[in-house]
Formats: structure tokens, C-alpha cells, sequence
């Protein structure tokens, strides 16, 4: 313990990486990335975090491949970015945090008006997320695109990350070929879990093999997908098992679809007249506006939502676990330290206050100012991610935000 009597502010060792305390800024979209770039907003977002006090902050969602993406200000992680990153980690570094990197594919929601090509995925699936109609990747494909995440891990070496996080839940292409829901093949990726595990398990081979034992290898997963249909809790517990045994040096445990089930990721309730507030699309502003309430189900929010699940893989496995999910306060923080959990990750607090850590730190407040309104989420799709606290909002948007 320190002075401050919480085991928040003690050292640790994840891999290679010796993080100065147990806070993580967690990969949540900053939407700052225009022409798939990195802007000196996120560099200045990233370096007010880590003056904030964090142990380590994660730059979200790099894309793979070209053919990942998105939206048009989603990072893209090639070999023409890796000048303004290294900047970015440099940045970080000076202010005592280590920095990591999310690795990911959209899978079936990338959008070929962004990429420029018909979205691919394990399945040739509709996705009314999208909405698009992705083909299904052939098997050269698969090895292929594994292939990609290594040579991403290579580039974030290059560019002075001291950790990556391989995005393997929450719909995304891994999280696609896991789940029963999206995988549909009946080849050796299809079918039984271990097959539906095959590529996950090359995307670790590349990784492990690019990061050389120098940077500490994170990966995201789902402990349920959170909707009828998809992988459940014991599947995902096998999964655990599997990773710990190819040599992932930590496991975020998250859960929930993009593409089903969005609030259960995050909870509480999405916004949708700020949402489609923001929209350009005028048909998608009018979509979202009429049925964007019966699309984007609701969930309770409560403090650490996902902790009875995630005490089960606590007992599962003996690798460092990293916690997220509904942490706003000092005390729910240290609960959740005290049951396990080596490192705790947090966005919403961190976007609606950088210096968060710091008054936590300092005694000056020991629960987070934020509401869970879910502004930063509506936004993000079609701007940089901001909160509602912080800004100056018209009456227009706030009277949407705040109706009940």
C-alpha cells in the first residue's frame, strides 16, 4: 500500500512493462484521427491523461488493414503514421505513463465508403449495424490478415508503444469468427470452439512473435457477447484458458456486440436524438430518429457492472486480469483490487476528467463527476469524443440528452 492507502497507487509488472500504479486509461474511440491520422488532439488527450496520473494510457482502435476500418477518422496503422505516433508516446512518456495501442479489424462493420471494398468477415452475414453485406474471407485470407496484426505490432514498436492490446471482443472481426452468431463456416474455422478459435490463436502466434518479449501483449475479450445466440460465459472461460496458455501477458475482460447488443458494453442509455443530432447522412439522421429507441436497447448502469462475471474468470486463470467496466469511484476501485484484479481500466471518468487519478491521488474527490449520460458515445461515430460536462452544449442537445 502507499500513503494513500490503496493498493490504486502501487507498482506493477505486467510483462516486460513496469506500470508506476494499477490505473488504465481503457481503449475507448477518441474519433481523432481524421484521414485515419493521428491529430495533435490526440496527442494532447492522450499526454493530459498521463499527466492525470494513470499508470497507462491505450490509444483505441488502430486498424489493422486498410480494409478495417470504419469511419473516416479512425486510426490506421501504417507506416506513414508512425512519425505523428511516435510523437504521441513520446509525449506520454514524459509525463511518466506507458502507452499502448488497440489492434483491431471491423470485420462486417467496415464500410467500403471508407475502405473503398466490400466489407469481409468470417461469414457472408447481413449486418443491419452496418448496413452492409460482407463476403466471407477465404482461408489464405485468414492467414493473411493475421499476418496484418504482427506487422501492426512491428509499426507500434517502431513507434515507441510499450504495450498492445489485441481487440478480440465486442463484435469486432476475432470476436466474429468466436461467436456462434456471426461464424457460420463449416470449414476448419467454423464450427466447434476450437475451430472458431483458429484464427485468434494465429493473430497470437504473429503477435507474440513481432513483440519479441519487449512489449507486453494485452488482449480484449468478451466474457459473454450479451445477447440469445452468441458465445456465452463458459465458452469464453475456455477462451481465457486458451490465451493464458499462448502467452497474452493480460486479459481485459469486457463483454457485448457492437452490432447487437451496443449498451451492453457500456450501459445506460444511448442518446439517439443526440445521435442522429450529429449524423450527415440525412436518411441515417431519419433512420436513427424513428427507430434508433427499439434498436439500441437500454441496460441498467451500476457500478462495476461486469464483476460477477469477471470473479469467475478470476478463479479460471492465473494471469494478471485487467477490470473495466463502470468504475467511478475510489471505493468500488478498491473493491474490485481487493477481490483480484490486478489492474482496473477506466474511459468514461477519464474523458469527462484527465486529471481524474490525480484528485483521486490527492484526496480531492473520490467519486467522478460523471453521469453516464452517454454523451461521449453518441458523438464519437461522427466527431472527436467529448463530454457533455465539458462542453457548451445548445439547448437543442441538451434538452435530447437529458429527456426522460
Amino acid at each position: 500500500m502507499t500513503e494513500s492507502g490503496s493498493l490504486l497507487f502501487t507498482p506493477f509488472q505486467l510483462g516486460p512493462l513496469h506500470l508506476r500504479n494499477r490505473a488504465v486509461r481503457a481503449a475507448a474511440f477518441e474519433g481523432m484521427c481524421p484521414g485515419h491520422a493521428p491529430s495533435e488532439a490526440l496527442l494532447d488527450y492522450h499526454r493530459a491523461v498521463a499527466a492525470g496520473g494513470v499508470g497507462m494510457t491505450t490509444v483505441a482502435y488502430a486498424a489493422v488493414d486498410r480494409s478495417g476500418l470504419s469511419f473516416p477518422h479512425q486510426l490506421w496503422l501504417r507506416k506513414e503514421v508512425v512519425p505523428g505516433l511516435r510523437r504521441l508516446t513520446d509525449a506520454v512518456h514524459r509525463e511518466g505513463a506507458a502507452c499502448s495501442i488497440q489492434l483491431g479489424h471491423c470485420g462486417n462493420m467496415a464500410k467500403a465508403a471508407v475502405t473503398g471494398r466490400r466489407p469481409v468477415a468470417p461469414s457472408a452475414r447481413i449486418n443491419l449495424y452496418g448496413p452492409n453485406w460482407p463476403r466471407a474471407m477465404r482461408e489464405p485470407e485468414i492467414r493473411e490478415m493475421a499476418g496484418a496484426f504482427g506487422r501492426a505490432v512491428r509499426l507500434a514498436r517502431e513507434a515507441g508503444f510499450d504495450a498492445v492490446e489485441v481487440h478480440a471482443g465486442h463484435g469486432y472481426l476475432i470476436s466474429q469468427f468466436l461467436s456462434p452468431y456471426t461464424n457460420r463456416r463449416t470449414d476448419r474455422y467454423g464450427g466447434s470452439l476450437e475451430n472458431r478459435s483458429r484464427f485468434l490463436r494465429l493473430v497470437m502466434e504473429e503477435v507474440r512473435r513481432a513483440a519479441e518479449g519487449d512489449l507486453a501483449v494485452l488482449v480484449k475479450m468478451n466474457m459473454r457477447d450479451g445477447f440469445p445466440g452468441g458465445m456465452e460465459r463458459e465458452e469464453s472461460l475456455e477462451i481465457a484458458r486458451m490465451l493464458e496458455s499462448w502467452g497474452a501477458d493480460a486479459l481485459v475482460l469486457s463483454g457485448g456486440f457492437v452490432s447487437k447488443a451496443p449498451m451492453y458494453i457500456l450501459r445506460g442509455a444511448m442518446p439517439v436524438g443526440v445521435l442522429a443530432h450529429f449524423m450527415e447522412n440525412p436518411l441515417m439522421k431519419g433512420f436513427v430518429r424513428l427507430f434508433g429507441s427499439n434498436l439500441i436497447r437500454p441496460y441498467p448502469f451500476e457500478e462495476a457492472y461486469f464483476l460477477a462475471d469477471a470473479l469467475r474468470f478470476r478463479r479460471a486463470v492465473d494471469l494478471p486480469l485487467v477490470y473495466v467496466g463502470g468504475l467511478v469511484s475510489r471505493e468500488k476501485i478498491d473493491q474490485v483490487l481487493g477481490q483480484g484484479f490486478e489492474l482496473v481500466a477506466m474511459a468514461r471518468a477519464l474523458i469527462q476528467d484527465p486529471l481524474f487519478l490525480r484528485k483521486l491521488l490527492h484526496r480531492e474527490l473520490s467519486r467522478s463527476g460523471c453521469d453516464t449520460c452517454n454523451y461521449c458515445i453518441a458523438v464519437m461515430y461522427t466527431h472527436p469524443v467529448a463530454c457533455a460536462q465539458n462542453e457548451a452544449l445548445s439547448a437543442e442537445v441538451r434538452e435530447m440528452l437529458y429527456r426522460r
